[in-house]
């Protein structure tokens, strides 16, 4: 088991983002210290992780605890009769972060333009 500060450090997010996807519910630590620190596990950070990935693609606390649920459901071989549901609703996740990578792929072209005409004008490229 991890301390927060060793999971913010691993995962490279903040004490106070991971307090916050606590708080909300997104991401809860698997225990807590006779002190009531939280820890995590290796499974925490991994879900950290992918919940680090959504977040530059624009995804809501909503949208990501949703898709986080379906990936429990995934892993859950008691919830056999979920996991069609589960699946099709991940793909829609999936085609979503596809469209909003694209976008991302033509802004930062858009940035890398806009940094060589600068550089151009100030003689710097």
């Amino acid at each position: 088991m991890m301390q927060i500060g060793e999971v913010a450090a691993r995962t490279e997010l903040s004490l106070r983002s991971l307090r916050h996807w606590d708080e909300v519910g997104l991401l809860r630590p698997s225990g807590r210290s006779d002190g009531g620190f939280r820890l995590y596990t290796e499974d925490d950070v991994e879900k950290i992780l992918v919940i680090r990935r959504m977040k530059p693609l624009g995804f809501t606390l909503d949208q990501m605890s949703a898709a986080m649920r379906d990936l429990e459901t995934l892993r859950d071989p008691a919830a056999r009769q979920r996991h069609a549901a589960a699946r099709a609703r991940l793909g829609a996740v999936l085609a979503e972060a596809t469209e909003r990578r694209a976008r991302l792929v033509v802004q930062l072209g858009m940035a890398d333009e806009f940094l060589d005409q600068l550089g151009a004008q100030l003689g710097s490229r």
